[in-house]
């Protein structure tokens, strides 16, 4: 009979002790949005399929051409190209990735396009969803398929960049 009202006690007690935990859980809101700091921007790291990546290339080399060529290269692997033009100043990089909060998780898919050897410029006030794919006097080519997937496998999940907060938004 002892050890019945002992282990009655011991579920009322657990019981108790679960409730208290969850009445003051202070992490409800975490990964939401609900600890960023006033102020900062909220960098969307959804990671996008291809069809839903809006891009503008940029040719930062001497090459003529360049530009629209490596465009329709995006094109055929179903990116949506919204423009194509010369960059005012010659790059000498690989590529340069700019983009904004929304573009965060766009601009980690086509990192792996260069196979993580594109340079990120983030700016926290550019408002669109866009990301400028600026390429530059070592660019040769865009990675396959399989290099694609083995470098987005190497890069993971999209992380905000420092001074933001991250959120998913589908």
């Amino acid at each position: 009979m002892r050890a019945l009202v002992v282990v009655g006690l011991l579920g009322v007690l657990a019981l108790v002790f679960v409730v208290t935990a969850l009445v003051r859980d202070t992490q409800s809101e975490a990964g939401a949005g609900g600890g960023c700091p006033e102020g900062w921007p909220r960098a969307d790291v959804t990671l996008r399929e291809r069809r839903d990546v809006k891009i503008n290339v940029l040719n930062g080399t001497d090459q003529v051409g360049l530009a629209n060529r490596i465009a329709d290269e995006f094109r055929n692997r179903q990116f949506q190209v919204k423009k194509t033009g010369d960059e005012k100043k010659q790059i000498n990089d690989i590529a340069v990735l700019r983009f904004g909060p929304k573009g965060v998780g766009s601009a980690h898919l086509l990192r792996a396009y260069f196979l993580d050897n594109a340079k990120a410029e983030y700016n926290p006030e550019r408002a669109d969803d866009t990301v400028d794919v600026v390429l530059g006097g070592s660019f040769q080519q865009l990675a396959t398929t399989t290099e694609v997937n083995q470098s987005l496998g190497d890069l993971g999940s999209p992380v905000a960049p420092p001074g933001s907060c991250p959120v998913r938004e589908d």
